[in-house]
């Protein structure tokens, strides 16, 4: 039997967590958000990107509900969120920039009381374990470092076993190790079937975390890939160096390879090549040739932060959109 064409959009539809299609915010004369499209899958990681003033806050409250569009179609877990009522506001889970929190009640009191207002949530205790509280339990908010805030904001969010979670710069103020823990428990949710809109200005983070990423500037959406493809870094060209044994010239016997002329700089030989896999092949066959070693020997191709900062960059001189807010 062929499926309908309407059993077949539904189909689709219930694969999508998030749907955004030409979506427009305006301030007055201001355009925050500028037609902008773009959908996030069930059980995925989607990273929202840009410099302040791209657009990314408003985007998010407009997708959390806080904040009524001026035009486009928008759907969060198949409601528009401008009329989400409080079943689907159960399905949705929250970490703000930064919230108002009642300083006095401890960590215990406030994870509870978040959970009472939802149908089926988590263990209380368990959540305030799963973000490093557990030590914290029983200490009054006003107490707390900034990272400790952050986690507690993390513990709320969670505490009601949401379908969907927006973390908006869920991380800032965690010391290493603490990110390293929050970075195990996002990807624990992604695994659970949770999906996640992450926004950071860590791109470690995003690049740790992210199964897709979305950037913006000037309200509109500028690139969308993996990490790894974002902005063809995926085929980049590869940037090898090594400091030879011959410290006074370039080596006559470099052999041949898939690499442009060689370059100096200063104690080091730097070539430039889209075949790594080849070029290492070579290199390391000539250096074991010659019973000599690579020294130093640095594989490098564009970071995701290169990446990021260029399309932002070539985005803004494209538009002379410099001061947009």
């Amino acid at each position: 039997m062929v499926a309908s064409p309407e059993a077949t959009v539904n189909s689709v539809n219930s694969d999508l967590a998030i749907s955004v299609e030409h979506l427009r915010m305006d301030y007055g004369s201001h355009r925050a958000v500028n037609d902008l499209s773009f959908q996030v899958r069930r059980g995925e990681i989607y990273a929202l990107l840009g410099p302040n003033g791209a657009g990314k806050t408003t985007t998010v409250e407009i997708l959390e509900g806080h904040r009524r569009r001026t035009a486009g179609g928008v759907r969060v877990l198949g409601v528009d969120p401008a009329r989400g009522g409080r079943r689907w506001r159960q399905r949705v889970g929250i970490v703000l920039q930064s919230g108002g929190l009642d300083a006095e009640l401890t960590v215990g009191e406030l994870v509870r009381l978040y959970g009472g207002f939802y149908a089926h949530p988590r263990d209380v205790a368990q959540t305030i374990d799963r973000v490093g509280l557990a030590d914290k339990c029983r200490a009054r908010a006003r107490t707390l470092s900034g990272g400790q805030l952050r986690r507690l904001d993390l513990a709320l969010a969670l505490v009601g076993d949401p379908e969907l979670v927006f973390l908006d710069e869920p991380t800032t103020g965690f010391d290493p190790t603490a990110r390293r823990s929050a970075w195990e428990m996002i990807d624990e949710l992604s695994t659970n079937g949770t999906t996640v809109l992450l926004t950071s200005h860590y791109l470690d983070e995003v690049q740790r975390l992210a199964d897709r990423v979305g950037v913006l500037s000037g309200g509109q959406l500028i690139a969308e890939s993996t990490p790894s493809a974002l902005g063809r870094r995926d085929v980049a060209e590869t940037v090898i160096s090594f400091q030879p044994w011959d410290t006074v010239s370039v080596p006559v016997s470099l052999p041949d390879g898939p690499w442009g002329p060689p370059q100096r700089h200063g104690d080091r030989l730097v070539l430039h090549t889209v075949q790594p896999t080849e070029a290492l092949f070579a290199l390391t066959s000539w250096a074991l040739r010659q019973r000599r070693d690579l020294r130093s020997l640095t594989v490098t191709r564009p970071s995701l932060e290169d990446v990021y900062l260029q399309l932002t960059d070539d985005a803004t001189v494209r538009s002379g959109a410099g001061d947009a807010h």
